[in-house]
């Protein structure tokens, strides 16, 4: 039975108050508002003291008037209509469709907050999702079930960063296996929305991606909601439909400021910049949606990206999204303004679970000790680099200008690539033995003998035959 309640208490931005209310309403609870014009708007209890409420409207409080607001508590949290028709579709951030194709035919109504996934049932993530990128296959592989981050900077090409993911990606090659995109898209302006839905409808790959879009002029509130209904959408086609879902998430940093005006709003004590206290919890929330479970064939897989304020990796947003996902992608500026994309920073960006859903049996079992060496190699690129500042590079060992060189060709040829360029990762790896080649035997200290004479012998003949040498 839904309850109804004429006149409200108090108006503050986006929140209204109630009071006298009956003891059985609830947190997260929907509540419809009837305005005088006969238009109606949505929103939800998000505090309770006593018998009064606060309100959270969704659609903002322009317009409403005090006396003559009819609000109606409907009894239950806010639910998304789910059925697989959910892929090819474009929805809003609050999950209503925009894309003219009407109402999606629901096969059940799930909570958006979700139903936390008891840690015993739990399925280590294994095996990797090849997203066709050299510097992501490679150095700082995705594995199915993970949450990995993109960290970039205002103005920079995380956008078709984003798009290149979403059009290459696919599930290491296995019969029978279903995999599919839910894409959000949080306080974006609405040239960057239609790039992506054009971006996808043209490449074809629409049809497997499901897409929630908060534009910039959108309510505030709803950007809240937005992470949570595509993350509800994605553990419905992964755990009732067995399909491996990718979830791209951006940008978290809009998530994260509607958070602070949210909780501004309603008078709580702010934390570091201002951004509440619960920071770390709200966006754990979202971020430990990811997983496997056992006795289900499907996963969720996240990728949030998010702009540092100030490229500064040490703000609240970026830090704690590193406390809580496994590792980090970060983009470098420096490359950007290079030409180089994807930008990628090869040195402090990694993938915690790579260990484990990487070598023979997943990729190729040369593939791990490559990893280590082009990172070991192109930190050594640093040093020289940092020496050739102080002395020059002509006073350089002939050493130090070897490693100057795989430097360069090392951002030109494996970092850089074609944002229509998706590669294998036999081509990946077998281009960074081509890379390591250009240094001396005795300084690939991080590969074994078995892999040297096998791999090294080979690039090392193809360089004579070139006439490298």
């Amino acid at each position: 039975m839904s309850l109804k309640f004429v006149g409200l208490k108090e108006i503050n931005g986006p929140l209204v108050v109630l009071d006298n209310l009956p003891d059985n309403i609830s947190f997260d609870e929907m509540v419809e508002l009837s305005l005088e014009d006969g238009t109606t708007r949505s929103g939800r209890i998000v505090q309770i003291e006593g018998n009064r409420a606060i309100i959270q409207v969704f659609e903002g409080t322009r317009g409403i008037s005090l006396t003559n607001t009819t609000t109606r508590l409907l009894g239950h949290p806010m639910e998304l209509p789910l059925s697989k028709e959910l892929l090819g579709r474009i929805f809003s951030g609050a999950g209503n469709p925009i894309d003219g194709l009407g109402d999606v035919y629901a096969e059940k109504y799930e909570d958006i907050n979700g139903k936390p996934i008891n840690p015993v049932s739990r399925v280590y993530p294994r095996n990797y999702i090849k997203t066709g990128i050299s510097s992501i296959d490679a150095l700082m592989t995705l594995i199915r079930g993970q949450k990995l981050p993109i960290f970039s900077g205002s103005g920079m090409q995380h956008n078709k960063l984003a798009v290149q993911i979403v059009r290459q990606s696919q599930i290491a090659e296995q019969k029978g296996q279903k995999f599919g995109v839910v894409f959000a898209a949080m306080g974006v302006t609405n040239d960057v929305a239609d790039y992506f839905r054009r971006s996808f409808e043209q490449s074809g790959v629409l049809q497997k991606v499901v897409m929630f879009l908060n534009l910039s002029n959108d309510p505030v509130i709803e950007r809240i909601l937005t992470p949570r209904c595509a993350l509800t959408a994605a553990e419905y086609l992964a755990f009732e439909h067995d399909m491996h879902i990718l979830v791209i998430l951006t940008d978290m940093t809009s998530y994260a400021e509607a958070l602070r005006e949210f909780s501004s709003s309603k008078g709580e004590i702010p934390g570091r910049k201002g951004y509440p206290g619960y920071l770390y919890s709200d966006l754990a929330s979202l971020y430990e949606r990811a997983g496997m479970i056992k006795g289900h064939g499907g996963s969720v897989t996240q990728i949030p990206i998010l702009t540092m304020p100030n490229d500064d990796i040490t703000h609240p947003i970026p830090d704690l999204t590193g406390y809580i996902t496994e590792g980090q992608i970060v983009l470098d500026r420096d490359l950007d303004q290079k030409g180089i994309y994807p930008p990628i920073a090869v040195l402090p960006s990694l993938s915690r679970l790579m260990k484990d859903g990487i070598g023979e049996g997943y990729t190729r079992k040369d593939h791990s000790p490559v990893a280590n060496q082009l990172f070991a190699s192109y930190a050594k690129v640093q040093d020289a680099r940092a020496l050739a500042s102080v002395i020059g590079e002509e006073e350089l060992s002939a050493q130090d200008k070897l490693y100057l060189k795989f430097g360069r060709e090392f951002e030109d040829r494996f970092i850089n690539q074609g944002f229509d360029e998706n590669r294998t990762i036999e081509e990946t790896l077998d281009l960074g033995w081509e890379l390591l080649s250009i240094l001396p035997k005795e300084e690939l200290d991080r590969l074994d003998a078995a892999l040297l004479e096998h791999f090294y012998k080979k690039h090392e003949e193809k360089k004579r035959f070139r006439g490298e040498e």
